[in-house]
């Protein structure tokens, strides 16, 4: 056993735990979506799995640092011309420094084909969310039931009343919706589900507040569910220097004037 084999080993292990753990949280549900539904991957939740990731970047760039500073005299050799005098820009070099600036600078513009990578990672996301539903604001699930009926609009003691006549144990106005799920074997989407009011149908109009879900739902889709004319909301947006399409998400319009899908709502409850 020597301290060159162990670092090496170590460096190729974290490497591929590494590379593992980031496609897991490529392809996890948002945040509020992983916590609201219990999402788990192998039996582990998102955060568990973001602490893995972390501690395993550590320990990645732990042995990296040590496996350069022992292998030191090769990577040096590697930036000597064929006269073994040190040159830093050798083709080789050159080459790697190019393709990292790329995939950089391709990053941070948005440009194809490197753009593509974070677009499908937003429809993984956006599948996920219609998959699993969306709480009715970010980390519901941390809320005491009296806060969450307040804010939802729901009456804390009928829904206390609906809770214990289903047999779940552990409710209070006090307990979070993550206690009462968890003390019931079930998520917090699970326990709302079983409180919050039927479905009532929508009357023509938009309402005050777009509610969740909106940037990933197309124009077309709004206009159908708030029964509005698409080719006239479309012409209306582009009097007001909107240009959007019916089949673009709201997030996209928004993104492609600088504004926020909210503020493109804003400006369809004036047209409407």
């Amino acid at each position: 056993m020597t301290l060159r084999k162990t670092t090496s080993l170590t460096t190729l292990l974290s490497f591929i735990l590494l590379l593992f753990t980031s496609i897991i949280l490529y392809v996890t549900p948002q945040g509020k979506i992983a916590f609201w539904a219990n999402w788990k991957m192998l039996g582990i939740g998102k955060e568990e799995w973001g602490a893995l990731h972390t501690n395993l970047g550590f320990l990645f760039i732990i042995a990296g640092i040590l496996h350069t500073v022992l292998n030191w005299k090769p990577i040096v050799a590697y930036m000597k011309n064929k006269a073994q005098q040190l040159k830093v820009f050798t083709g080789d070099f050159n080459l790697a420094l190019g393709i990292t600036l790329v995939i950089v600078l391709f990053t941070m513009f948005e440009l194809p084909p490197i753009v593509g990578v974070q677009r499908f990672n937003e429809k993984l996301k956006d599948a996920a969310a219609k998959e699993y539903g969306e709480p009715p604001y970010g980390h519901a699930e941390a809320s005491p039931l009296k806060s969450f009926c307040k804010r939802t609009g729901l009456d804390v003691d009928e829904s206390i009343k609906k809770m214990e006549e289903q047999g779940l144990e552990g409710v209070s106005d006090t307990a979070t919706l993550a206690q009462i799920a968890e003390a019931n074997a079930m998520t917090p989407q699970q326990v709302y589900n079983l409180i919050k009011p039927a479905p009532v149908a929508k009357s023509n109009g938009m309402p005050e507040h777009p509610g969740t879900g909106f940037g990933r739902k197309t124009l077309g889709d709004v206009c159908g569910e708030f029964k509005l004319d698409t080719d006239a909301m479309i012409k209306g947006l582009k009097g007001e220097g909107i240009e959007a399409e019916a089949t673009a998400t709201m997030k996209a319009i928004a993104e492609k004037h600088s504004m926020d899908p909210h503020g493109i709502y804003e400006v369809m409850l004036q047209l409407q």
